[in-house]
């Protein structure tokens, strides 16, 4: 018996422990109902939790915690059905404290059975309306997230599987690459790269620099469902769970071909500015040297002559040679530069393409070679074209030599000329069957200086002074090559103005008469003065405008032959013009090796270094004429 008791006041303590621990809790709201639901106990947590005092509440049916809607719906029996017949109810939603306030509630109800007979059911509730809130905020966070990248549209935001499949997409993908949802999800993102890159293996390269390198961010081209390419900026990030896991793939896509169309035309501004100050400044350096330069050739030149005279050894007048070519040469260098810079000196004429080609064939036929044959088609109603006919000619030897180099084991050129009625210029073009030109040195052949012969082999001028040749008159130049299939470069050249042709050849008498020379540099006097003689004249030498003015008024001057630049108040131009003034009839020629005066003058001009046939032949012209020239002399 005594056991028993003892059993019995443990069990009572127990108990009695147990409630003080159920009362003694205020988190929870721990009570018990009898089958029909009656409060018939009731802790701490419940009177924390509900606002109702244990004696406020015992007795009564707890469906008075639940929303006038629910009660009417039959939700707080339907729970207690839920616990008696599947053992356990659980749930959560708005239940209503004493004052009427309402607070999101997480319930358990569980049955109690003693000796097989329900005696009541364990009720257990939580406030969890801060949880609630957090969740409810978040879910409109994530809502308002979803609704944002679902609407924006000038990204393309969407996500990868670790493999690379797409698995959602926004409004900004289909506006930019054209797919809808329903027809992307589930395939592979490589489908938006272009073949090539698709074939190199990039897609998964990207992939795998986004998972080691924690980023991937490029720009490149990417292809819409039609198959049309755009230029596109790439962001890809890896995306992991809490454990570090790599669960997918963040992308932002963006079109950025207007941009990159935007960068190019100011790149390609850039380069014609670069390109503008690179010849501005070629121009001041040419300019700048070549006056005193050909001044130098020009007392080469002029003594040869002399020299040649006294001399009779053949080592001698060999060496002579040399030098006379060397000269020569230096002055076509110089020449080249002004022309690529468009400083030269030109003296622009009617020219009938047929007839010109014509009389330079076999001089084009000299420079092809044998290997090269040689055809000239011009159409017969082609225009006359307005140029300097010794920078034309030039030009297209320039252009034959180029085709000849660029064919080492023979060939073909043609030479063609038509007219472009759209743009109203002659369109004259020179064709190889050569090796052709690689892309990349196109872009630069006709740079000064750029060549891809050999040292020795070619000074890098010749295309430029092709440039320069077609630019100065206000036409163009355009080169179309391919590799293996030849080389065309055709030169648009304005037409010649209507009515404008081409004057009568002055045929040259023998040289007579008294010369004015004038010059400043005793040398190139000396030199100019000696080339005159052999021509048969008198001269008569003055160091500046102001002695040839004097000198002008005596009698016995046939005609003036003066340098433009010259020391003094007064150039070789003015000079002239203050003649004309005096002395309408007087043949006057003007001398340089280069002049920023030396344009659009109603005088001719003669280049120095000038060779002796070049002299007699304006000299002679002018005399004849006995009139000032009309045309400028290049």
């Amino acid at each position: 018996m005594a056991g028993g008791k003892k059993l019995e006041r443990n069990l009572f303590e127990s108990e009695r422990i147990f409630r003080l621990l159920v009362q003694g809790i205020t988190d929870y709201a721990i009570y018990m109902l009898d089958p029909d639901g009656i409060v018939t106990n009731w802790n701490a947590g419940a009177e924390r939790i509900k606002g109702y005092k244990a004696k406020e509440i015992v007795g009564k049916h707890f469906s008075i915690f639940y929303l006038p809607e629910d009660q009417e719906a039959g939700l707080p029996a339907r729970a207690l059905e839920t616990a008696r017949t599947e053992k356990h109810f659980l749930a959560e939603g708005w239940r209503i404290r004493k004052d009427g306030s309402r607070f999101f509630a997480s319930v358990v109800i569980d049955p109690i059975y003693e000796k097989r007979k329900l005696v009541g059911f364990a009720k257990i509730t939580r406030d969890i309306t801060e949880r609630q809130a957090a969740i409810s905020e978040l879910d409109r966070s994530e809502s308002q997230f979803k609704t944002l990248v679902g609407a924006v549209t000038d990204y393309a935001l969407y996500m990868l599987d670790p493999t690379g499949i797409v698995s959602n997409w926004n409004a900004g993908g289909e506006r930019i690459k054209g797919y809808t949802a329903n027809e992307i999800v589930g395939q592979h993102f490589s489908r938006f790269y272009t073949p090539a890159d698709q074939a190199s293996g990039k897609p998964a390269r990207a992939l795998k620099i986004a998972v080691e390198t924690g980023h991937y961010e490029e720009e490149g081209w990417r292809v819409r469902k039609d198959g049309s390419f755009f230029w596109a900026s790439v962001v890809i990030d890896p995306i992991r769970n809490d454990a570090g896991e790599l669960i997918g793939y963040a992308q932002i896509t963006r079109d950025i071909s207007e941009r990159k169309k935007t960068q190019e035309k100011f790149l390609q501004i850039q380069r014609q500015l670069a390109e503008s100050q690179k010849l501005d400044a070629l121009g001041q350096l040419t300019g700048g040297v070549a006056h005193d330069f050909n001044n130098l050739l020009m007392i080469i030149g002029g003594n040869i002559h002399t020299v040649r005279k006294e001399i009779t050894a053949e080592k001698s007048i060999r060496a002579l040679r040399a030098i006379e070519t060397a000269s020569e040469r230096a002055a076509t260098l110089t020449r080249q530069l002004l022309t690529f810079a468009r400083r030269q000196n030109v003296q622009p004429q009617p020219i009938a393409l047929a007839e010109r080609l014509a009389s330079i064939r076999d001089v084009l036929n000299s420079g092809l070679g044998s290997a090269v044959s040689l055809t000239i088609d011009v159409a017969e109603d082609v225009w006359t074209i307005l140029v300097d006919p010794t920078e034309f000619e030039t030009a297209l030897v320039n252009l034959v030599v180029n085709a000849r180099d660029a064919m080492p084991d023979g060939g073909s050129v043609v030479i063609s000329a038509t007219n472009n009625l759209n743009e109203g210029v002659v369109e004259i073009s020179v064709e190889d069957s050569g090796e052709g030109i690689p892309e990349d040195i196109a872009s630069k052949v006709f740079d000064p200086f750029f060549t891809t012969k050999p040292v020795g082999k070619g000074t890098g001028l010749g295309l430029s002074q092709v440039h320069g040749f077609a630019h100065q008159p206000g036409g163009s130049i355009a080169l179309d090559s391919t590799l293996g299939k030849g080389t065309r470069v055709t030169i648009s050249l304005p037409r010649a103005p209507a009515g404008q042709q081409r004057g009568p050849d002055i045929q040259a008498s023998a040289g007579g008469g008294t010369v004015l020379l004038v010059e400043d540099n005793p040398e190139v006097a000396s030199a100019s003065t000696s080339l005159l003689e052999q021509l048969g004249y008198n001269v008569r030498w003055v160091s500046d405008a102001s002695a040839a003015l004097v000198e002008i008024e005596k009698d016995g001057i046939d005609a003036v032959f003066s340098d433009i630049v010259m020391s003094g108040k007064m150039d070789g131009v003015r000079l002239a013009k203050t003649i004309r003034a005096k002395r309408p009839g007087m043949p006057i020629l003007l001398a340089t090796g280069y002049s920023a005066a030396a344009t659009n003058l109603e005088f001719p001009i003669l280049r120095k270094p000038f060779q002796l046939h070049e002299l007699s032949r304006e000299l002679e012209k002018l005399i004849t004429q006995a009139h000032p020239a009309a045309v400028l002399v290049s």
